[in-house]
């Protein structure tokens, strides 16, 4: 299996999980300024909510993403107030074709002060613990 890791952050926490999933999995985590060249089973995709959505350049960078290069992309973040992001990343993802695996790993996230410290060592363990599972399969 081939991997690819892809994060957007805007406070380092998403980065933090990213760099955490990336070594598991054997590759670099790269911000999503960096394109996906070469085929890949699988893109872990790294984002959050802000305002209450997907920020746009999370948008673009998957309206950029080439179908036949792609095989599914693995959702993966963290928030300090909402929930995960899977359906709409799955959204913009579906309009270009590519399908969304399953399972994605998620955990809160500090922001101004809510959920000091998170993620925290235990949420980066998990997060590298659900990479893991993807290598095991």
């Amino acid at each position: 299996m081939k991997y690819a890791v892809r994060y957007y952050t805007k406070t380092g926490n998403t980065k933090r999980l990213a760099e955490a999933v990336a070594e598991a999995l054997g590759v670099e985590a790269l911000p999503l300024s960096e394109p996906i060249t070469e085929k890949v089973d699988y893109l872990f995709l790294g984002n959050s909510y802000y305002a209450f959505n997907i920020d746009p350049e999370v948008k673009a960078f998957l309206q950029s993403l080439d179908k036949n290069k792609v095989g599914q992309i693995v959702n993966f973040g963290s928030a300090a107030m909402l929930n995960s992001t899977y359906k709409k990343v799955k959204a913009e993802a579906d309009k270009v074709g590519i399908p969304m695996a399953q399972k994605e790993f998620h955990c809160k996230g500090e922001f101004k002060g809510i959920h000091k410290g998170r993620p925290n060592a235990e949420d980066v363990k998990a997060a590298v613990a659900f990479a893991a599972a993807f290598v095991t399969e």
